[in-house]
């Protein structure tokens, strides 16, 4: 019997027919997404490319429809999965679409328009991609263009079958390029999620519809984990200068991997794998505005059953050096270099450890040796404390029989629920938020900003502690340093029982140099 379907069909790639391919690949990306989520074994076994898929595709579709007629649905739908993208997956068919809109000339396009456009659209993703990686979407998609290429026919038809067909092949061929897909006995699985985008496309021009998903997705024989990967995936949208953002990428790929950032001025999606939340976050504050930021934690990877966990913190003073060791941790004193933070990190001779800096000075120091201790096979995740009242805070939660990502992100948040403040001397003469200061003069901080100017220590001590307080808090953690006069400590301890009588005080001689009072308000 001829095939008589392509008769029937649109010829060419008019608005009408470009919303019903937009909703005939988000039907089917629904259709499959647990056949996808049970593919996704790279870059980390967390099963939801199919999820970020269609979540992606729904945003896009979402905007066409907010849109209305009238619209040009291309640049609409890829603007749409741009703001909405999802996940690694979300973000490079984000950009896929994007190089189709930017290429295609409009409702008139031939078959020879499509097959330039979606090699426009494969190296708009390839691009995008800070260290792209062979056996992935990308290949499928690079591959998907070159089959269009080759039917070399003016015929949307015609084109559109050969890269759908080319895609399959190349999809096929995944677990060749991946070990981790061989090993698990599975494809691609963003490779397979464009393959049925393509093929609802066909389906759109000729009414085949696409075959239905099979009852039991097929899963991985094994889910293994990929050597050196990190612990969260961080994902935000961008308002920036693109010069921002070129600076911006060299920071992120500094700090992990899956690097993805597109769009265009002034709207980026960023997207990155790393254990460093907090940098990643900062690096986007620095280059412009991030908004919608989400942190997901990835699937830990699997580890001997011998494997354990330590914790590395910075710290100067004899007495810090001993509250953090009653606290089971490795110290490294003074102002260490990355070699000497390295050798704390290898000398507990764990493969998973916790570092923290407790200094905004010595955050890139940690970054670096954690990066170091990476290619050592140790997975180091650095909790950016900015003083050591925060690193006590941190430790008092931390649980030996918690998994590893769960310890660090409830001693971020242990840490990030405690103000720090800080009693000091002037060194020389400056503005700050607080008035003029002299050098000799006292200063107060709480949380890195002068908000007390004084002459004596124990009054400007005082000020500041009520200062905090008066905000709110339940603990406090009193530090005294090596410079401090003797009962200090003790004085400061009556006055916030007198003054705050429903507030927990712990004092410790810290024997800090710098800072004759560290102060932690939980």
């Amino acid at each position: 019997m001829p095939d008589t379907s392509e008769a029937a069909g649109p010829r060419t790639l008019d608005a009408l027919t470009t919303s019903r391919w937009a909703q005939a690949a988000l039907a089917v990306l629904r259709d499959h997404q647990a056949e996808i989520d049970a593919l996704n074994v790279y870059p980390v076994p967390d099963g939801d490319t199919g999820t970020n898929l269609a979540l992606t595709w729904s945003a896009a579709c979402e905007a066409l429809a907010a849109a209305g007629r009238g619209s040009a649905p291309l640049p609409v739908l890829a603007r749409g999965a741009l703001l909405g993208a999802r996940g690694n997956s979300g973000v490079i068919v984000s950009q896929l679409l994007k190089g189709l809109a930017d290429a295609l000339p409009g409702p008139s396009a031939t078959g020879a328009d499509l097959a330039l456009a979606l090699r426009a659209a494969a190296d708009a993703a390839r691009a995008a991609v800070h260290a792209p990686v062979e056996g992935t979407v990308l290949t499928v998609a690079a591959a998907a263009a070159a089959g269009a290429a080759r039917a070399a026919s003016d015929d949307l038809v015609t084109t559109a079958r050969a890269a759908a067909a080319a895609a399959a092949e190349a999809l096929a061929r995944t677990p060749e390029q991946l070990a981790v897909l061989k090993a698990a006995g599975v494809v691609d699985a963003g490779g397979r999620g464009l393959c049925l985008i393509l093929d609802a496309l066909v389906a759109t021009l000729t009414g085949v519809p696409v075959p239905a998903a099979p009852a039991q997705p097929p899963a991985a024989a094994v889910v293994p984990h990929v050597a050196g990967a990190y612990g969260y995936e961080v994902q935000y949208l961008l308002e920036a200068k693109a010069p921002a953002v070129d600076a911006l990428t060299e920071r992120l790929a500094a700090i992990g991997d899956s690097l993805i950032v597109v769009g265009d001025e002034p709207t980026w999606n960023v997207h990155v794998h790393t254990d460093d939340i907090g940098a990643a976050v900062e690096a986007g504050v620095e280059a412009g505005r991030p908004y919608r930021i989400s942190v997901t934690r990835l699937p830990e990877p699997a580890r001997p059953p011998a494997a354990d966990k330590a914790a590395v913190v910075m710290a100067a003073g004899e007495g810090l050096a001993a509250l953090f060791a009653a606290e089971g941790a490795a110290v490294v004193g003074g102002n260490p270099s990355t070699a000497e933070v390295l050798d704390a990190i290898r000398g507990t001779g764990s493969s998973r450890v916790v570092l923290l800096p407790n200094d905004p000075n010595r955050h890139a120091v940690a970054g670096v040796a954690a990066r170091e201790a990476a290619a050592d096979g140790v997975r180091v995740s650095v909790v950016p404390t900015r003083s050591p009242v925060q690193a006590l805070a941190a430790l008092a939660v931390r649980d030996p029989a918690r998994p590893f990502s769960d310890d660090v992100i409830a001693m971020a948040e242990a840490a990030g629920a405690c103000r720090y403040g800080e009693v000091c001397r002037a060194t020389r003469e400056a503005f700050t938020v607080a008035g003029r200061c002299r050098p000799g003069d006292v200063l107060g901080l709480v949380d890195g900003e002068v908000h007390v100017i004084g002459g004596d220590l124990t009054d400007v001590s005082r000020d500041l502690l009520d200062r905090m307080l008066g905000g709110g808090g339940e603990l406090v953690t009193l530090v005294v340093g090596a410079d401090a006069p003797p009962g200090f400590g003790e004085a400061l301890r009556e006055h916030v029982e007198r003054r705050w009588p429903f507030a927990e005080v712990h004092s410790y001689a810290g024997g800090q140099p710098m800072f004759p009072l560290l102060v932690g308000v939980e």
